[in-house]
């Protein structure tokens, strides 16, 4: 992927080498369990506050690192991409706002709850902020995705969607109706069209990242093969066959893997997030 003569956008909080804001590394552990349920099963990082709180572990203190362009490649990696993401949905989003993007190591708080390093790179509605722990990229080697550049870029691009889906006030619709359905089976339905619609709106931002940026950020030869593979190597089917454990459709909350590759395909096809409807036959 060509992206070190991309424009840097220089809004990066970099937390990183600040220690967990004041959790302490023997109850760490613990949460760092409860947290990988997030990024296999879907669960809500504010999840993570509960299950603390019940084995009695404190909330961590405030902690606020330097904002700037990160001096190490994988930090002005993320800047680059996310300077790319923010040009690209400026033009396709009327009123759209940049999120804030925050690198961290360990676990780190958020208006969310805790913030852990298993629970890959997130979103938190509440205060607008992606959150990357950048050692994240090796984790997703081992769970059977690419180490191309551009399958890291994907992740990132699929948070920012659940910004652009906070700022449409889609995640909120999704939401109530979660709140309103008959079963956890119907509601897990409204997660899985959520984390889908995240995945076109990453191919839409890689179908426009070149004109955005002037070509100075764009895809290469093999570079979308991978983040399909990378799509399908996350895919709820692949993580539970993974996991040693019985594929249960209906706890599904990010969708299989060939859905989430045919939405990314899909969006990167289209261009446009209108081709992005995950939720019309729901």
């Amino acid at each position: 992927m060509r992206w070190k003569g991309g424009r840097s956008g220089g809004g990066i909080e970099d937390r990183r080498g600040m220690g967990a804001g004041g959790v302490a590394g023997g109850s760490l552990g613990v949460l760092v369990l409860a947290a990988i349920g997030y990024f296999v099963f879907g669960l809500d990082p504010a999840t993570t506050t509960r299950l603390a709180n019940e084995i009695g572990v404190g909330a961590p203190a405030a902690v606020e690192g330097q904002t700037g362009t990160p001096a190490d490649e994988a930090g002005r990696f993320v800047d680059v991409i996310g300077a790319n993401l923010n040009d690209v949905w400026i033009a396709a989003l009327p009123g759209y706002t940049p999120p804030r993007v925050v690198l961290y190591d360990q676990a780190t708080p958020t208006d969310c709850g805790f913030g852990q390093a298993a629970m890959g790179p997130f979103y938190c509605p509440p205060d607008r902020s992606v959150y990357l722990d950048v050692t994240f990229w090796a984790q997703l080697a081992e769970l059977g995705g690419s180490d191309a550049e551009f399958a890291r870029a994907y992740v990132i691009a699929h948070e920012y969607g659940h910004h652009v889906q906070t700022l449409t006030g889609t995640a909120d619709q999704a939401r109530q109706a979660q709140q309103a359905a008959g079963s956890t089976a119907e509601a897990n339905r409204y997660s899985v069209a959520l984390e889908l619609q995240a995945d076109c709106y990453a191919g839409v931002w890689a179908a426009n990242a070149a004109r955005a940026s002037g070509g100075e950020v764009a895809l290469e030869p093999g570079d979308l093969e991978a983040g399909l593979a990378t799509a399908a190597a996350i895919g709820d089917d692949a993580l539970q066959q993974r996991g040693g454990g019985r594929v249960s459709p209906e706890s599904f909350t990010h969708g299989t893997s060939a859905e989430r590759a045919a939405w990314l395909r899909r969006g990167y096809e289209a261009g446009h997030p209108s081709a992005c409807n995950t939720f019309q036959n729901l």
